[in-house]
């Protein structure tokens, strides 16, 4: 079995990643469940050899010197590919996460209306948050693809690697992948500033020049979306306060109070009705309230804010999986699994 043909075996079942590993057979991730695709398993040299077919020397050179490499890959007609070749047990592994080619529309992502509005933001800072593989990427790209068709703007993104391939409409995009077109999102981002964007797309927040650098950018008049692997929107305000030193903390809450405009945060579930996926959403608005939260060091109180802001826009996590629920979209099980408080959910769930 080549690489190509379990490619494609894999994006017939929906696969969202495909794992390639010496001594086991071809393995996807669908719906959630690793599974296996046959039952031969690949040799060493077989999986080398797929490696070879699908870098450049630029990336060979990368993983000789690391032993880790990430780029993209593209089979035309079918899918995209984020892959991060790797070693384990002295041998090299694939690990291939499915990256659509055509960017979905928001109103097809089960995501709560009020994403909508943040793409008529004219400034500050958007924030999509949560696990590897919720779906930061395609909500952000789903976003991005709205103003496309809307405005007359210039986007820039910044990416690691770049994901879905985006065609200008009304919009000028432009699309810089880490390695290839800048050397870090810092730099990236440091010259995407004279580069003339109205919008910028940072592919993550990892370190503290480059938050320091979006916190900026959204502080100067541009629009800066961008992603953090943290599970709600309080936890996103501490976590980017506490990368500062804390001397300079109280600077840093100042200016995140007036440039932050939105947290979305996002864990997705199996479906219970039908095949597929589903986010359960937490949303964070940034009204004066929570702004003045922010400047006085009381994170904390987000959660209530959240909780008593549901008339415009506003639902946290545990909001969101008890309607999935309800719903009948996601099992009980699923639900407290996943769910901020757990107790609180099952007694609301039994209600």
């Amino acid at each position: 079995m080549n690489l190509e043909t379990i490619l494609r075996q894999a994006h017939e079942a929906d696969a969202s990643d495909v794992h390639i590993v010496a001594g086991e057979p071809p393995t996807a991730r669908i719906h959630q469940v690793m599974t296996p695709l046959g039952d031969e398993p690949l040799t060493p040299e077989i999986v080398s050899g797929m490696f070879e077919e699908i870098s450049n020397r630029e990336v060979r050179e990368m993983f000789a010197q690391s032993k880790d490499a990430d780029f993209s890959y593209q089979i035309p007609g079918l899918a995209r590919y984020r892959v991060n070749a790797h070693m384990q047990k002295g041998v090299i592994g694939l690990a291939m996460r499915a990256i659509k080619t055509k960017v979905p529309p928001l109103a097809a992502l089960n995501l709560p209306e009020v994403i909508a509005r943040l793409t008529y933001l004219p400034r500050g800072l958007v924030l999509v948050t949560g696990d590897t593989g919720s779906g930061k990427s395609t909500t952000l790209a789903a976003m991005i693809q709205a103003m496309n068709q809307r405005y007359r703007k210039h986007i820039i993104t910044l990416e690691d690697p770049v994901e879905y391939l985006f065609e200008s409409d009304k919009c000028l995009i432009e699309q810089r992948e880490l390695g290839r077109d800048m050397i870090s999102f810092a730099s990236g981002l440091k010259h995407a500033l004279r580069q003339d964007p109205d919008i910028i797309l940072v592919g993550e927040m990892r370190d503290l020049e480059t938050t320091s650098l979006a916190i900026s950018a959204a502080e100067t008049g541009h629009l800066v979306l961008s992603t953090l692997h943290t599970v709600n929107a309080s936890q996103t305000v501490s976590r980017i306060i506490d990368m500062y030193p804390s001397g300079q903390q109280n600077q840093i809450r100042s200016m995140l109070s007036t440039t932050l405009q939105a947290v979305v945060s996002q864990t997705l579930f199996t479906r219970a009705d039908k095949p597929g996926m589903v986010p359960a959403v937490e949303v964070l608005l940034c009204t004066p309230a929570v702004r003045n939260l922010i400047r006085e060091n009381k994170v904390y109180e987000i959660p209530n804010v959240i909780e008593t802001s549901r008339q415009i826009g506003m639902t946290s996590l545990d909001s969101s999986i008890a309607e999935l629920y309800f719903n009948g979209t996601i099992t009980k099980e699923d639900a407290i699994a996943q769910a901020v408080h757990p107790d609180k959910l099952e007694r609301q769930l039994v209600a």
